[in-house]
Formats: C-alpha cells, sequence, structure tokens
C-alpha cells in the first residue's frame, strides 16, 4: 500500500485514466443528455477495465508501478 498526499495529482493513477477517458474514449462524442453521457462513460470505463495496458500505463505515469 502506497500513502499519497491529500493533494497531488500527479501520483494518482485516477487522474490519468480520466484523462484517458476525456481524450480518447469519449474524444468527439457529444451526447444530447446527461443521461447519455452517464451511460456512455460507464460503459467505456468498463471497456477500459479490460485492457491492462491502460490500467498500468496509469500507474506508470503516476510513477507508481
Amino acid at each position: 500500500m502506497a500513502l499519497l498526499p491529500g493533494h497531488a495529482p500527479d501520483l494518482k493513477p485516477v487522474e490519468y485514466l480520466w484523462a484517458w477517458l476525456k481524450q480518447h474514449a469519449l474524444a468527439n462524442f457529444c451526447p444530447d443528455t446527461l443521461a447519455e453521457l452517464k451511460h456512455t462513460a460507464r460503459r467505456r470505463l468498463k471497456s477500459g477495465q479490460k485492457r491492462k495496458s491502460i490500467i498500468t500505463a496509469c500507474w506508470k505515469q503516476a510513477e507508481l508501478w
């Protein structure tokens, strides 16, 4: 277990996951409703969970791997 500072976005792998979601998984996606955005974001996050390379890259970017 690694203890991380309270506010250090560069050390939090989830911040890199959000960046991947915005810049790749949802790039050029323009939902008509908030519900559509929520549904699509969840679906694409779940598909990202199955891709070990994405999760590994997030940890490596945070220099925790």
